[in-house]
């Protein structure tokens, strides 16, 4: 499955143009992890594209989040490994995280929104955000209250986080059209 094919299948249950772009943005992310860190940077994609396929259909029973997901997947016949990182990722059903491949995503899902949110502050220019910005906003905690701070810090079992702060907003400033982002 490449990117294009990902995207569709993701449009067929995602009609939120907000959760659209989460997706690609997390995609975005993981893909700029998976090459510095040596991993298969499309598999990496594949699954930040896919990671929320279900959100729209639980509504709000989180208990739903990642299992549903997986199952659609795994209807779609996608390759085991996207199913299981799909279905994994919802911390509030599993974790503790120890292998790369979750650890990253649970980073990048986090991580990808916060830099926006930066960009934003900034009048939507992502290329204006630095480690530093990122630095200073994650200590204050009323900046995108909502963001769980520590599984953005689980990728620094993986890798230094101000390395890890200009992959994503490196990553993100290489979709910044397809964001909505200057």
């Amino acid at each position: 499955m490449d990117r294009d094919h990902a995207l569709a299948l993701l449009g067929q249950y995602v009609t939120s143009e907000s959760l659209t772009r989460h997706c690609i943005a997390t995609a975005a992310v993981m893909r700029g992890l998976a090459e510095a860190l040596g991993e298969d940077a499309d598999l990496w994609e594949r699954i930040g594209i896919l990671h929320d396929i279900d959100f729209e259909i639980i509504g709000e029973d989180m208990s739903r989040h990642g299992p549903e997901g997986a199952r659609i997947l795994r209807e779609e016949g996608l390759p085991e490994e996207v199913c299981q990182a799909v279905e994994q990722h919802n911390h509030t059903l599993f974790g503790p995280y120890t292998q790369p491949l979750d650890l990253a995503l649970q980073s990048a899902d986090s991580i990808s929104g916060f830099v926006i949110a930066c960009a934003l502050v900034k009048g939507g220019a992502v290329t204006t955000v630095t480690p530093k910005t990122i630095r200073k906003k994650l200590k204050d905690k009323t900046f995108a209250a909502g963001c769980a701070r520590e599984r953005i810090a689980a990728v620094g079992a993986l890798m230094d986080l101000t390395a890890f702060y200009q992959i994503a907003i490196d990553a993100l400033a290489g979709r910044k059209e397809e964001l909505g982002l200057r």
